[in-house]
């Protein structure tokens, strides 16, 4: 499968050296500073997959740099990356490594430290800039709060040299960033994390295109936590998990694929190595994951005000632990719901292929539920969801 990250990121090395070499040339910055003594921004979008969505659009007007992490919004030294005319962009389109060229800027050489993604706002004459299509349903506005239209504060810090090359791609989570507030409303809570493209490579391979009705996702996460999401080609089953930040020997990725009425498989120890792709299996032996009913947890989430979210762990071997499924709270009425798997997950170590799994008994049905919010303690308690669900309800403090 083609990494059309690491193609983007050829093509961009190729029109940097054009223009060193007094040929090309990129997009207008605002600085005059001499080329000699100038670097290269270019800034690409990507996206892990969204719950229970068709479309999660938003317009981006602009990406905005300023090597002072303090700068307000109207102080000078800002260096602009702008969208003229502000572009909407559906984040679902965004999956298996695909990117949204957002443009490219000179920056001068330096040390910058704010970045920020400038969304614009619904209006009268645009009501639906950004906007969410629920599954079968239609488009409505996604609100925008004015914190979200100033710029969404990117925590990424970057050095630009002269005559090289600073590369990032923006991983927008939908998943996590858009909140339901009841009565069909939604708000944008954005989730976004950077990446810078050159040292980042691939987690490739295949599932079982029998899935594909039954809403399959596949994570990479370290110790736990969801570094990156895909969907697989609903034809092929093919995916692609990217772009990853190359791994260390002790920060291998764990990958995770879960699934509607099936079982969960987890895949320990894959390494990421920059610009290559790691395969975890081939279109002629995909991942294949066993049946399951499935059983829920589902409560409350209080605070309301606290915006929380509802994390379901499972512990799948002795030192091995992964999030299985997230949900936020509803802003309205703090509810949740987590459907989860009661059969048991299988385990594999990344070796060569095929991979062999093996059955996890006594993981079966056996979860941790985090509840958390920013600002506020996170709660954990332990469910089995093996005979029956469960109701559990969450007041952080």
């Amino acid at each position: 499968m083609k990494n059309r990250a690491h193609v983007f990121l050829l093509a961009l090395l190729s029109a940097l050296a054009l223009s060193a070499c007094g040929g090309g040339g990129g997009a207008p910055g605002t600085s005059t500073t001499p080329m000699t003594n100038m670097g290269q921004l270019r800034v690409g979008l990507t996206d892990a997959p969204a719950c229970g969505f068709d479309a999660v659009n938003v317009t981006v007007a602009k990406v905005r740099v300023h090597q002072s992490a303090n700068a307000s919004d109207t102080d000078a030294g800002w260096t602009d990356i702008t969208l003229n005319p502000a572009r909407k962009i559906n984040l679902l389109k965004l999956t298996n490594g695909a990117l949204e060229d957002l443009g490219s800027t000179p920056l001068a050489v330096g040390h910058y430290s704010q970045l920020r993604l400038v969304v614009a706002a619904n209006s009268s004459a645009t009501p639906l800039a950004n906007s969410v299509v629920p599954t079968g349903g239609s488009e409505v506005a996604l609100d925008t709060p004015s914190a979200v239209q100033s710029g969404i504060k990117l925590i990424h810090e970057f050095d630009v040299a002269a005559n090289s090359l600073v590369d990032l791609t923006l991983d927008f989570d939908a998943c996590k960033s858009v909140l339901t507030r009841g009565n069909g409303n939604y708000q944008l809570k954005p989730t976004v994390s950077v990446i810078p493209t050159i040292v980042s490579g691939a987690i490739t391979g295949y599932i079982d295109p029998q899935l594909a009705a039954s809403h399959p996702v596949i994570t990479a996460q370290i110790n736990g936590a969801v570094v990156k999401a895909t969907v697989p080609d609903a034809s092929s089953g093919a995916f692609s998990l990217s772009p990853l930040v190359q791994s260390s020997a002790a920060g291998q990725y764990t990958v995770v694929v879960t699934a509607d009425n099936s079982a969960t498989a987890v895949i320990t120890g894959v390494p990421v190595t920059a610009k290559q792709d790691t395969a975890l299996s081939s279109s002629g032996a995909p991942i294949k994951l066993a049946a399951s009913a499935m059983n829920s947890v589902a409560g409350t989430l209080l605070p309301i005000a606290a915006e929380g979210s509802v994390k379901a762990n499972q512990t799948v071997a002795a030192g091995v632990t992964v999030a299985i499924k997230s949900v936020n709270a509803d802003l309205a009425t703090g509810a949740y719901a987590l459907s989860l798997p009661i059969g048991a997950p299988s385990l594999a170590a990344y070796g060569s292929l095929p991979l062999a799994f093996t059955t996890q008994a006594t993981a079966a049905g056996k979860y941790g539920i985090d509840a958390s919010a920013s600002g506020f303690a996170t709660q954990q308690v332990q469910v089995d969801v093996s005979t029956a669900g469960a109701t559990q309800n969450f007041v952080l403090k």
